[in-house]
């Protein structure tokens, strides 16, 4: 389950494209020094992965007490409904809800922030930019963190995280260095994998949590989870 993450960033990249592409295309990078471009860009990934590497951590944290709690089989089962939900529904549904209101302030915030670090050149101003946009809003970062929540381990829900942010960066990076790669017919037409992909982790989280003792995709039990009580003898 740990490596879907790496798959679904990979294919998440395609909506990255649209909704953070613009701000990898604005990148205060030296287009003249190939080497410093390159090495500008790793630095704006750098603050990316950052940021959902805190957000595992935390997402991690929880889904650990809701396992102490002893909601083990439920939690991965409840992620995997709520990553098939976000897959079928559309955005705009979504957005009539405006779920980000009770924090609007604090994106708000990190929206002024993020625009501001553009005006400089800086490496650290790369990293900034980098980890400000990590922590924007996004529906596929939802869906992500609902698996670091699964992973029910802080050091699990981090790598889960890490691995997610680093399967959008080969697409990501392409966006700077070729802004017009790729057309807006076939990006509309490889963006629509995206929901189907969703749904086949989602699955995958369903099946783990049901524990039907299929080995690797839906483990006994006993295999899936630690026991919160171990016989010593």
């Amino acid at each position: 389950m740990l490596f879907s993450a790496l798959f679904f960033g990979l294919i998440s990249s395609l909506h990255c494209i649209g909704m953070c592409g613009p701000i990898a295309m604005m990148l205060p990078v030296d287009h003249k020094n190939p080497t410093k471009k390159a090495l500008q860009i790793l630095t704006y990934h750098l603050g990316r992965l950052t940021a959902y590497g805190f957000l595992g951590l935390a997402f991690g944290l929880l889904g650990k007490g809701l396992f102490i709690a002893g909601f083990q089989q439920n939690i991965s089962i409840a992620v995997g409904v709520l990553m098939i939900i976000i897959a079928i529904v559309p955005e705009k549904v979504f957005a009539q809800y405006n779920f980000s209101k009770p924090i609007y302030k604090v994106i708000s915030s990190i929206k002024s922030s993020l625009g501001n670090q553009f005006k400089r050149k800086t490496f650290d101003a790369l990293f900034s930019i980098g980890f400000l946009n990590g922590l924007l809003p996004c529906g596929l970062v939802y869906a992500a963190l609902f698996g670091a929540i699964a992973m029910q381990n802080e050091v699990l829900g981090v790598a889960y995280m890490l691995l997610y942010g680093i399967g959008t960066i080969p697409l990501m990076s392409v966006v700077v260095y070729a802004s017009g790669f790729m057309s807006f017919p076939l990006r509309s037409k490889l963006q629509r994998i995206i929901p189907i992909i969703t749904i086949g982790i989602g699955i995958l989280f369903i099946l783990r949590g049901l524990s039907l003792g299929i080995p690797f995709i839906s483990p006994a039990e006993q295999s899936l989870f630690v026991q919160a009580n171990p016989n010593c003898h």
